[in-house]
C-alpha cells in the first residue's frame, strides 16, 4: 500500500484500517529494523510520560537488538526540541531505572556522604 493512502485512512480514521494496524502492529514484516522501532518507541515513553515497566520492556528490545546504552540515552536528548525538557528531566529517572541505574538512590548517596 501506497505511504500516500496508508495516511489517508489514517486521517479518515478507516476502521477498518485502523483495526488492522492495531493487530499488526507486533508484526515482523514492516520496515524499520528492531533496533529503530525499539528506540522510536523510547522515545514515545519519553514523550507521553511512560511507566517504568513499558521503559523496561522497551530497553531490553533495544539492547537485544544491538543498540548501546549510549544510543538508548541520546534518544533522551535528541526528543528535548520536539517535547520540551521538562518532559526528559522527568523521563530521565524512569530511564535510568530500565538501565539498572537508580538516579534518587545515587543522589541520596552523594548528599549523605
Amino acid at each position: 500500500m501506497d505511504y500516500r493512502e496508508v495516511l489517508r485512512l489514517l486521517a479518515i480514521h478507516d476502521t477498518r484500517f485502523t483495526d488492522e494496524c492495531v493487530s499488526r502492529a507486533r508484526d515482523r514484516s514492516f520496515k524499520l529494523d528492531p533496533k529503530t522501532l525499539a528506540l522510536v518507541r523510547i522515545g514515545v515513553l519519553v514523550a507521553v510520560g511512560g511507566a517504568v515497566p513499558s521503559y523496561g520492556a522497551e530497553v531490553d528490545a533495544a539492547l537485544s537488538a544491538g543498540a548501546t546504552v549510549d544510543e538508548i540515552v541520546e534518544v533522551l536528548i535528541r526528543v528535548v526540541p520536539v517535547i520540551g525538557l521538562s518532559g526528559v528531566v522527568a523521563a530521565a529517572p524512569n530511564l535510568a531505572l530500565a538501565l539498572g541505574y537508580d538516579v534518587e538512590d545515587d543522589l541520596e548517596r552523594q548528599s549523605v556522604g
